[in-house]
């Protein structure tokens, strides 16, 4: 074959994987991923409703929310020092060369600490719900679960609606379910057509990194779950739907009808504490976050050969915990979110470029660690909480 045959046939292929991918793996990825966002809302916020309807009062409500914070503050934290420290000892940005800063990147500040908390109190919870803000949806299910409980036999007509908007959602879920590996499949094809494995191999160490972190703190939740006696092995053959989809989707909010169905029917916590436990944690809890904040804090650093200070690094730890309470929980946000961190650690915030391209392949292992993270803590709360539960409400071991 001459060597115009092979190039000829070299452009064919690559003309032909990018006509697969436009016309194929992109609209169907894109299609199976609108389906799970279509039950998402629906779910959340009735299973929610029900959950706090069967919690007796509003103290046990806050000391749910108050064990669950305190929960993940330490976990994140964790994260976190696992995150700096694969960056520390792992130097993937010292190696770093041949990339050009990208002039037509778009950064957005995040709003203040202030602003923030009260963005999350929704002007019409019918807007929330039509917006899909996952925060004001949880701060309107909680209102309207404490006037349930205030309103007692008044509420039985509300609460059978919930009840049957919950049941068919999660049977519609049921039937997405179906096409979930077509989906899956064509979600990862997707991003691999259209960025190419050069800039992996320009990140290698990089990439290579953010999954030893990732796999560090997915064994630390597993270490967590043996000490509890909570069988870690069933727990990821329960979750193995979830974790699928999460790391095809790089999507928290996506995952999250998949996370609640399978933490329940597959694994058996207890309704109560996941109705609960995991939504909140969908939108709080992002250990994954936490680790890709602190890294890509220091890969900066190591790039642009600025020495880490005691009070640069407190300041880069301080900002990316709490930066991760905020990340929204669908693909891309870190991007956003990196440029506090950056900007709070006195780092150049044109940096987020030489990440921007590889983004959306690491963003499938921060997914998976968001939400086994979600999903132990959510354990470690029925766990914490058996002393005031009947023995046969616990956990079942099969």
């Amino acid at each position: 074959m001459t060597f115009t045959s092979c190039l000829s046939f070299l452009l064919f292929s690559l003309k032909s994987s990018e006509l697969i991918n436009q016309s194929f793996l992109a609209p169907v990825g894109e299609s199976f991923l609108r389906l799970i966002q279509f039950v998402v809302v629906p779910i959340v916020f009735s299973s929610l409703i029900m959950g706090l309807t069967r919690i007796q009062g509003a103290g046990q409500v806050g000391r749910y929310t108050v064990k669950l914070m305190t929960s993940y503050l330490i976990t994140s934290s964790i994260a976190l020092c696992v995150g700096m420290g694969t960056a520390y000892f792992l130097q993937p940005g010292s190696g770093v060369k041949g990339f050009t800063i990208s002039e037509n990147i778009s950064i957005t500040e995040a709003p203040s600490l202030i602003s923030w908390l009260v963005s999350l109190i929704p002007v019409n919870p019918l807007e929330a719900l039509s917006t899909g803000n996952l925060l004001q949806i949880i701060f309107s299910a909680v209102l309207l679960g404490i006037g349930v409980q205030l309103a007692k036999e008044k509420a039985k007509p509300f609460v059978e609606l919930i009840e049957s908007i919950y049941h068919i959602s999660e049977k519609t879920l049921s039937v997405i379910l179906y096409v979930a590996p077509l989906g899956v499949f064509a979600l990862m094809s997707s991003t691999i057509a259209t960025q190419g494995l050069e800039l992996v191999a320009k990140l290698f160490l990089y990439v290579l990194g953010l999954v030893i972190a990732s796999s560090i703190m997915i064994s630390l939740d597993m270490i967590a779950l043996f000490i509890l006696k909570a069988e870690p092995i069933r727990f990821l053959r329960s979750l193995s739907e979830a974790i699928a989809l999460a790391f095809g989707t790089a999507s928290s909010n996506a995952a999250l009808p998949v996370v609640l169905q399978n933490i329940q029917e597959n694994y058996g916590l207890r309704e109560e504490i996941a109705s609960f436990a995991i939504p909140l944690g969908t939108a709080l809890k992002r250990d994954g976050a936490a680790i890709l904040q602190g890294f890509n804090a220091l890969f900066v650093a190591q790039i642009y050969q600025v020495p880490l200070t005691p009070s640069l690094l407190t300041a880069i730890a301080v900002s990316s915990l709490l930066v991760s309470f905020s990340t929204p929980g669908v693909p891309g946000s870190a991007l956003i979110t990196m440029a506090t961190v950056l900007s709070a650690s006195g780092l150049p915030l044109e940096a987020i470029a030489l990440v921007a391209g590889i983004d959306r392949l690491t963003d499938g292992f921060k997914t998976v660690v968001n939400i086994i993270g979600n999903s132990v803590n959510a354990i470690i709360l029925s766990h914490w909480e058996a002393e005031q539960v009947p023995e046969a409400e616990q956990i079942p071991v099969r």
